[in-house]
């Protein structure tokens, strides 16, 4: 019997290959109005979205129109910067083939990828506070997730990830590799690092995190690795403890409402004011009628208000450390306005990258590296059971069986949301853990 497209997601394991991970059959098991390729990478310094738009372009405007079909939506938009030339000229060339496919030019600001954004700036349609895009009828799915959504459609699970090695490297890359090798083996292939102490970001510069063992695996969703000298002021803000944060808000924050203005959330209609909510530092309230403490669930943690204070302040963190807290007391988010519309000034207010490189004093690695995908021998994978949102995934395998690279070594246990997981190199299974699968050549 012929596998239904859902089932061909869920059984090639497809998560977002970006951000959280959510399990792509799950998202894809709807029917909507449009559906737009989030093709922003925002993110500074990360390129493997744009590259993979013009050197895959066949496969990701075939999974892009096998999505639409399958989603009964009305059209499907690859939405990406018009700085992308050569990914803008590969796609139109070969869209007209797609009646229902069309590209969509973003300017170069900060965070067009954020998929309420993205959602507003493509449709004009606002997102419910707390909502998701399926609320207005719209999925967004990621660049290289079309892309592992074309395998799969061919039988092909997602074993290899895609990522931007960069930084403080010999050679910045971008390049195809298994998923599970570790972090330091994937810096070694840009040449290694090219400084003594150094911490290695795990994402963008403005989202990502700080990787605190570089031995840890590869997963489906990681997107780059940024290699910086202990001192960079990124890492500095990073590792920076919340008590530091709200001491200096306390005795720094002089309420000029810059936070606020640039929020791209609150540009959107949200009530999300981090300037108010920096307030609780001080006199432990927010001083509002219309702000409270659960209004920090609206916060997407983007943190471009820390680059637009002029103190240097982070209310994103503040907002998180209350989220956190929040629900650590059982309380969810009560908030879900659907604005009217977005505000006036919005389009004056936008965050453009090239500012916000020189804020974060990344100029200098912003490299014109190509995409490689030589084919590379590791001995050694460790796949985790949980790279995505949801429960484990539970192994089939044991100890001493032998696998080949695509063989199912776990399963999503039945009524869970969840992905499965594949080997990504030929080998014996060496070790299984609570959270780990070990596979050696």
């Amino acid at each position: 019997m012929e596998k239904s497209f859902i089932d061909l997601i869920k059984d090639a394991g497809i998560i977002g290959a970006g951000g959280a991970g959510f399990p792509t059959h799950v998202k894809l098991n709807a029917k909507v109005k449009t559906v737009i390729v989030n093709g922003a990478e925002c993110e500074p310094l990360l390129k493997v979205d744009q590259q993979l738009m013009d050197k895959k372009a066949d496969e990701i405007l075939y999974a892009l129109n096998k999505v639409v079909d399958e989603t009964e939506s009305e059209v499907g938009i690859i939405a990406l910067k018009g700085k992308y030339k050569s990914a803008i000229n590969t796609l139109n060339s070969k869209i007209k083939d797609y009646p229902k496919l069309q590209l969509f030019m973003l300017e170069n600001f900060y965070p067009a990828g954020d998929e309420q954004i993205l959602v507003y700036e493509v449709t004009n349609k606002i997102v419910p506070e707390g909502g998701i895009p399926l609320n207005v009828g719209v999925i967004v799915i990621n660049v290289e997730t079309l892309l592992n959504v074309y395998n799969a459609i061919n039988g092909i699970p997602v074993t290899e990830k895609y990522l931007t090695i960069t930084g403080e490297v010999k050679n910045p890359i971008t390049v195809k590799v298994p998923i599970g090798i570790s972090i330091e083996e994937a810096i070694e292939i840009a040449g290694g690092r090219s400084i003594k102490d150094f911490c290695v970001i795990d994402g963008g510069p403005m989202m990502g995190k700080i990787v605190e063992d570089i031995q840890s695996p590869i997963k489906k969703n990681t997107k780059g690795l940024i290699v910086l000298k202990k001192e960079h002021k990124i890492v500095q803000s990073k590792i920076k403890s919340i008590q530091a944060t709200i001491r200096d808000a306390r005795i720094a924050c002089c309420q000029c409402s810059l936070c606020t203005e640039v929020c791209p959330r609150h540009l959107l209609g949200h009530k999300i004011e981090p300037s108010k909510i920096m307030r609780i530092a001080s006199y432990g309230k927010t001083c509002s009628t219309e702000i409270s403490p659960t209004n920090t669930f609206l916060c997407s943690e983007c943190a471009i208000c820390e680059q637009a204070c002029i103190m240097g302040l982070q209310p994103w963190r503040l907002n998180k450390f209350f989220k956190g807290e929040l629900s650590k007391n059982g309380i969810r988010n009560p908030h879900n306005r659907i604005p009217e519309k977005a505000d006036e000034f919005r389009r004056y207010r936008k965050f453009p990258v090239e500012r916000l490189k020189q804020r974060l004093d990344i100029n200098k690695y912003n490299s014109d590296s190509l995409l490689e995908e030589k084919e590379y021998d590791f001995q050694k994978v460790t796949i985790l059971r949980s790279q995505h949102i949801g429960a484990k995934a539970e192994p089939i395998v044991k100890i001493g069986d032998k696998v080949q690279k695509g063989d199912l070594i776990g399963e999503i246990s039945d009524g869970k949301l969840g992905a499965k997981i594949h080997a990504s190199i030929d080998g014996i299974i060496k070790e299984i853990t609570d959270e780990s699968i070990v596979i050696v050549k």
